[in-house]
C-alpha cells in the first residue's frame, strides 16, 4: 500500500507547538538545526555591515532569522539575513514577511548546504527575490546572484581578500576579511 505525503500549509506550520525552528518547502516540513558558532559570527559581522549601510542610506530594513518569510501557503522560509527596501515595506506584517524580500542571504552550513544552494535558490528565483547571496564560511567566499528575466544570473564570487559589492545596494563595499574573522 502506498502512503501519500501530506502537504502542510502555513496554518499547519504556524500551529506547531514546539520550540524547534522549521521551514516549509513545497508543503514539506524541514527542521532547521541551530547554527554553530562560526556561522553565527559570520552572520553577525555581515548583519552589522548591512544594517549600518541601509540605515545610513535610509534604504529600508534588514532582518535576520528567525523570521518567517511566507512566499506561498506551502513555502515558508527563514533566511539568515534579508533586506526589504522602502518600496517593498508592504510585505511586512506583525508576525511575518508576506512575499519576497529584495535581498536574501543564506550562510551555508553542512546541514543546509544542498537546500540553500539548490532548493531555496529555486524558490527565491521563482518568487522574485532580486538578489541572493550564498555565503560559504568554510571556503570564505560569497556568491552573488541577481534576478533577470530568465532567472538568477551569476554576478560574481567574492573571496577573502575582496570587497563585496552589490548591484542592488549601490555603493555598498564589504571587506570580506571583516566578515570571515573569528
Amino acid at each position: 500500500m502506498l502512503k501519500r505525503k501530506i502537504k502542510l500549509t502555513y496554518k499547519d506550520y504556524a500551529s506547531l507547538e514546539d520550540d524547534k525552528r522549521y521551514e516549509l518547502i513545497e508543503g514539506e516540513l524541514y527542521m532547521v538545526p541551530s547554527p554553530g558558532f562560526y556561522h553565527q559570527s559570520v552572520l553577525i559581522n555581515l548583519l552589522n555591515f548591512l544594517i549600518n549601510f541601509v540605515k545610513k542610506k535610509q534604504l529600508g530594513i534588514v532582518l535576520c532569522a528567525p523570521m518567517d518569510v511566507v512566499l506561498t501557503e506551502n513555502d515558508v522560509v527563514q533566511p539568515d539575513i534579508l533586506f526589504i527596501s522602502n518600496e517593498n515595506r508592504g510585505i511586512i506584517t506583525e508576525t511575518n514577511i508576506k512575499g519576497a524580500s529584495d535581498l536574501v542571504v543564506e550562510i551555508l552550513s553542512p546541514n543546509t548546504l544542498e537546500r540553500d544552494k539548490i532548493v531555496k535558490k529555486a524558490i527565491y528565483e521563482k518568487h522574485g527575490v532580486k538578489e541572493y547571496w550564498i555565503v560559504d564560511p568554510t571556503g570564505k567566499l560569497v556568491e552573488v546572484l541577481t534576478l533577470k528575466e530568465e532567472g538568477f544570473e551569476f554576478f560574481g564570487t567574492y573571496f577573502l581578500d575582496d570587497e563585496l559589492t552589490s548591484p542592488l545596494l549601490k555603493k555598498l563595499k564589504i571587506p570580506l576579511k571583516e566578515i570571515f574573522k573569528r
